[in-house]
C-alpha cells in the first residue's frame, strides 16, 4: 500500500473513532476559552495549550476567546461549531456552572464531553491600595451598616466570588439577596474596576490579582480556603470569624458528538500535558492546586457539584 493511501486509511479510522488520534501526528487543537482575555480560565486555557505543545500531546494550538453570561455564550458557540470535531476542547469549572444555574441559558454542559478536571484554587478578596477600608472587619462593619454602599466585583453572576459574597453576607446577618455585586465578563476588566477604586472590595482566583498583592496596588483581606494558602501571608475568612469556605476549580470538555475513541485519545493528550515541565511551573506560579480527574470520576464530580452549588446559592438567596 502507498504511504499516502495508508495514512488517508488511519485517517478515516481515527475520524470514526476506530482508531485512537495517538496513532495519527500530534493533533492541530483548537481551544476555546468562553471568557475575556486576563482571567483564570484565559490564563488556564492558554497554559495548557503551552504545555500540549511542549509535551508533544499537540502540534499547535490556537485559541478563541468569547466572553459573557459566566461562559454560557462561548459554550453555545462550543455546541454550535464544534460538533464531532476530536480536536477540540473548551475550558470550563465551577463559574460555568453557578453560571447556569443563575442564568439559565438554552444550553447546558450535557450537550459536550466531559474530558478532565484539572486544577482547583481559591479566592482572595482584595481592596483597592487607596481604599478607606483596611479589613475585612470595616468592610463587614460598613455592609452591616448600609449594604447597597459595598460594591462586590468580581466575574460573571453564579461566579465563586459572587456566591462567597452572598454567603458573608448570610453569615453576618445581612440579607444576601441586598448585596451590591458588579459583574464583569473577565478577569482583567475586574483588575481595572479595582484598581480604579470603580468597585468597594473585589475578589478572584489568588493567581489572577498576586502580582498587584505583592506590589503594593491591592490589599488582600481574607482567602476562602479553610487554612492559609502555602507561601501566602493572607488570613482564612474563618480565622475572622465569618464561617464561609469555597474552592474553585477548572476544567476541561471535549466537543459534542465524539467517539468514545475520540474522548479518550483527548484525555490522554491531557493527562500527558498535565506531566510536563511547563504545566508544573504554571501551577506552581500561579499557586493552582493539581486536582487531575478524568473519566467518569469527572462526569460524576460535575454532577454532583452542580447540585451542591445549586444548594448553597439556594440557600444564600441567589436562585
Amino acid at each position: 500500500m502507498r504511504r499516502d493511501t495508508f495514512l488517508k486509511s488511519l485517517a478515516a479510522l481515527a475520524a470514526t473513532g476506530a482508531l485512537p488520534l495517538s496513532a495519527l501526528a500530534a493533533a492541530s487543537v483548537k481551544m476555546m476559552i468562553p471568557a475575556n482575555p486576563g482571567g483564570g480560565w484565559d490564563t488556564t486555557g492558554r497554559a495548557l495549550g503551552k504545555a500540549l505543545q511542549d509535551s508533544g500531546a499537540a502540534s499547535s494550538v490556537t485559541f478563541d476567546n468569547k466572553g459573557g453570561a459566566a461562559g454560557a455564550l462561548g459554550l453555545a458557540q462550543f455546541i454550535n461549531g464544534s460538533k464531532g470535531d476530536p480536536n477540540a476542547l473548551m475550558v470550563m469549572g465551577a463559574v460555568m456552572l453557578g453560571g447556569l444555574i443563575t442564568g439559565k441559558p438554552p444550553v447546558s454542559l450535557s450537550q459536550v464531553t466531559p474530558i478532565a478536571r484539572l486544577t482547583s484554587e481559591y479566592n482572595v478578596f482584595v481592596l483597592p491600595a487607596n481604599s478607606p477600608f483596611k479589613t475585612m472587619a470595616d468592610v463587614i462593619a460598613q455592609l452591616k451598616k448600609d449594604p447597597g454602599s459595598v460594591k462586590w466585583g468580581g466575574g460573571s453572576r453564579g461566579s465563586t466570588e459572587h456566591i462567597a459574597a452572598a454567603m458573608i453576607a448570610r453569615e453576618v446577618g445581612v440579607d444576601p439577596s441586598k448585596i451590591n455585586y458588579v459583574a464583569f465578563r473577565g478577569g482583567g476588566e475586574a483588575t481595572a474596576a479595582i484598581l480604579g477604586g470603580n468597585v468597594t472590595v473585589g475578589g478572584s482566583g489568588y493567581s489572577e490579582f498576586a502580582e498587584y498583592i505583592n506590589t503594593g496596588k491591592m490589599r488582600a483581606l481574607a482567602v476562602t480556603s479553610d487554612t492559609r494558602l502555602k507561601g501566602v501571608n493572607v488570613p482564612t475568612l474563618k480565622e475572622q470569624g465569618v464561617n464561609v469556605v469555597i474552592g474553585n476549580w477548572r476544567g476541561v470538555y471535549g466537543a459534542p458528538g465524539i467517539s468514545a475513541a475520540q474522548r479518550q485519545a483527548l484525555t490522554d493528550m491531557i493527562l500527558k500535558a498535565v506531566k510536563s515541565k511547563s504545566w508544573v511551573e504554571a501551577s506552581e506560579k500561579n499557586n493552582w492546586t493539581p486536582a487531575v480527574l478524568t473519566g467518569a470520576a469527572f462526569e460524576k464530580f460535575v454532577d454532583d457539584d452542580f447540585a451542591s452549588l445549586r444548594a448553597t446559592m439556594v440557600k444564600s438567596g441567589m436562585v
